[in-house]
């Protein structure tokens, strides 16, 4: 059984967002660079599953839609445990292009159980794993915390209003995953790290497929007003300014 764990560059939730061009495109400039935390814990967990020989899982790849430059991001899952990765090579402009393009990666492979973390920390759009089951006519389930394997089957567990759903899902089929899928991301050590300079990325070229989004401009959020100190004698006034300024109340 072969596992396949879609990964995305992001910035790290330290840096200091930019743009540049009016607006209309992100300085890269002195950006450190992650994993998407969704799809690393969706990394960690498959990797637990390997190490489960019960499980029947034999490989986990990973996958991604960007340039050379994002190699060094690629090489961060291949350290952490992944045995190889694959690269469409081109920019990721919108979900639906990266979706198309890892469903006609997907479909040259064979893949048992693929997963994608439920949405990006940069765009927040949750939108690929969704499209990439449409793409591949699977089966998906979406919000997943909890993933085992019994009998050839997947066994995942969702929140849903009021408790947790648990479902039998036969393969093939696309995992949406979100946190609690494990209960820390794995820390690539020192012996993962030198192994993954020999491990492959395997590059195949894009498919001419285009975008159905443009981004026109950023626009950064507006600063945020001075605090306000009220007299802790004067509720009145605290109030006046919950309701007609902050209008919260």
């Amino acid at each position: 059984m072969n596992i396949l764990v879609c990964i995305s560059q992001v910035p790290d939730t330290t840096t200091k967002v930019k743009f540049t061009e009016n607006n209309t495109k992100l300085d890269t400039g002195g950006i450190q660079w992650v994993i998407n935390p969704w799809d690393e814990l969706s990394l960690t967990r498959a990797l637990e599953l390997k190490d489960d020989p019960s499980s029947g899982v034999q490989k986990v790849s990973v996958a991604h839609v960007g340039p050379a430059s994002n190699e060094a991001t690629i090489r961060k899952a291949l350290a952490i445990g992944a045995d190889d990765a694959y690269r469409v090579d081109t920019d990721a402009l919108d979900a639906y292009q990266v979706a198309a393009q890892l469903a006609e990666l997907v479909k040259t492979g064979s893949f048992d159980i693929i997963l994608c973390g439920i949405e990006s920390s940069d765009y927040n759009g949750s939108n690929v794993g969704g499209m990439l089951a449409e793409f591949l006519d699977y089966t998906s389930v979406s919000g997943i915390s909890q993933l085992e394997i019994s009998e050839g089957k997947a066994i995942v567990n969702r929140e849903i209003d009021g408790g947790k759903e648990s479902l039998a899902v036969s393969l093939p089929f696309v995992g949406i995953v979100q946190k609690g899928i494990a209960k820390e991301p794995r820390i690539a050590a020192m012996r993962g790290i030198m192994m993954a300079r020999k491990k492959p990325i395997n590059v195949t070229a894009a498919k001419d497929i285009a975008p159905l989004t443009e981004v026109k401009e950023f626009e950064p959020p507006k600063p945020r007003p001075a605090c306000k100190f009220v007299d802790p004698d004067n509720p009145a006034e605290l109030i006046e300014l919950l309701q007609n300024e902050a209008k919260v109340i």
